[in-house]
């Protein structure tokens, strides 16, 4: 495990020490668990856009047309 240094505000900072207070914690876990959902949320958002290129790329749509899509589910 490496340690690292890092600055907040103290109005986060102030918040972060709440969280984890409330739920018995320390402020590291609290922090390392926040760090590990982030790259886990932008690993999923990632997967979805590679699964749209992918679908766009296999059915040569162009931005113009997904535009087109879109505004006629939204009349619908």
């Amino acid at each position: 495990m490496t340690t690292v240094n890092i600055s907040f505000q103290d109005q986060l900072l102030t918040a972060i020490d709440e969280v984890a207070r409330r739920e018995h914690r320390s402020r590291s876990e609290l922090l390392r668990e926040a760090a590990r959902s982030y790259i886990e949320r932008q690993r999923r958002w990632d997967a979805l856009f590679d699964i749209g290129q992918r679908a766009t790329d296999e059915q040569g749509l162009t931005e113009a047309d997904i535009q087109r899509e879109i505004d006629a589910v939204r009349q619908a």
